[in-house]
């Protein structure tokens, strides 16, 4: 996946700040996840965002309104060759249709929203090797008759 140049820009100048995600949670009043997919370009911040984003991170007004601009969404056509990345796809793989029938099964035809969706990322500690929580909360949406 290549990845844009304003994202490497942004990255770079959270670098050099000393700043994590989680600190420009903060500053923003938004999630971490969320400010993260904007750096990706998955994401379009509000004028008053990008403005205070950039001027956290030291950066040019120019790179405030790409901030606003909508982006073209998703990684692509191919498969994902980021180790990290790459399993979720494996995941979806392997439980995708499991996952499918459970949730017809519990709200009915329909689809979970991935724009009306949160996602949370936790670090739950364990003995035997430190753990990943995801906490995925999309709407519901029913597929309509006609």
């Amino acid at each position: 996946m290549a990845i844009p140049e304003i994202t490497q820009t942004l990255l770079s100048a959270k670098q050099a700040k000393g700043l994590s995600f989680a600190d420009l949670e903060k500053l923003l009043g938004r999630d971490e996840v969320w400010i993260a997919a904007l750096f990706y370009r998955q994401a379009s911040a509000s004028e008053d965002e990008a403005s205070k984003l950039v001027s956290a991170l030291g950066l040019s007004p120019e790179v405030a309104q790409a901030l606003t601009e909508f982006p073209i969404k998703g990684l692509g056509p191919v498969v994902p060759t980021d180790p990290l990345i790459y399993r979720f796809y494996e995941i979806m793989q392997v439980y995708g249709m499991p996952l499918k029938e459970v949730i017809h099964e519990k709200f009915g035809d329909g689809i979970m929203s991935a724009i009306d969706f949160t996602l949370d990322v936790e670090k739950e500690e364990d003995p035997k090797g430190d753990r990943v929580k995801l906490i995925m909360s999309g709407k519901f949406l029913s597929y309509k008759k006609w």
